[in-house]
């Protein structure tokens, strides 16, 4: 089946699973997709906290954390995959006027919509300093598909898929964002079956 003419892009949408959607790292999650190509795609879970804060990674990595509002911030559990690694997903912060589209951070992907994923340790050291960018979340790990995987899965009714609102992210309570995700949908998780429809 040709694709090419009509490649699905969900690069700065959210999955959000169905109630189907069984496997434990993904069950009632809602993943923010940073990347999907006919490569396959990569995303982090933002509504899985692990058993640690902000404070205690930055203990563990040997920072400190001047800001204070951060340190009780869960640290999610982004994915499956590379659970030892962390990806920072913050609001955009630029270098300076000369060059206006160029991360200050060592290692950055610019989501096109207006995110930045980073996984090199500056971010972190200049939250610790105060500075970095005002909104984060921080995750371990990450998700990933292979080459036409979430394109399957989107077929078996695993995922619904929205464009990403940002607020989700930042400014939603961990507990509220898999029915906030819905509702930018319209839609609210009692009128989910979790049997998939198949015509």
């Amino acid at each position: 089946m040709a694709l090419d003419s009509a490649r699905m892009n969900l690069t700065h949408h959210f999955l959000i699973a169905m109630p189907g959607l069984e496997d434990k790292a993904f069950n009632r999650s809602v993943v923010y997709l940073c990347e999907h190509s006919e490569r396959g795609a990569l995303g982090l879970v933002i509504n899985k906290p692990s058993d640690i804060n902000l404070g205690v990674l930055f203990e563990k990595i040997e920072l400190h954390l001047s800001r204070p509002e951060l340190g009780n911030a869960p640290v999610f559990q982004g994915g499956p995959v590379q659970t030892e690694r962390g990806f920072v997903l913050h609001e955009p912060v630029f270098a300076d006027a000369d060059k206006p589209n160029e991360s200050v951070y060592a290692s950055t992907m610019t989501i096109p919509g207006g995110l930045e994923m980073t996984t090199s340790k500056d971010v972190l050291e200049a939250l610790a300093t105060g500075a970095g960018p005002r909104k984060v979340l921080v995750s371990l790990g990450y998700a990933a598909w292979g080459e036409g995987q979430l394109e399957s899965e989107l077929a078996e009714n695993s995922w619904l898929t929205v464009g990403a609102d940002p607020a989700v992210i930042f400014d939603t309570p961990v507990e509220q964002r898999y029915d906030k995700a819905l509702s930018l949908l319209g839609l609210q998780a009692w009128t989910l079956s979790p049997d998939a429809g198949h015509a």
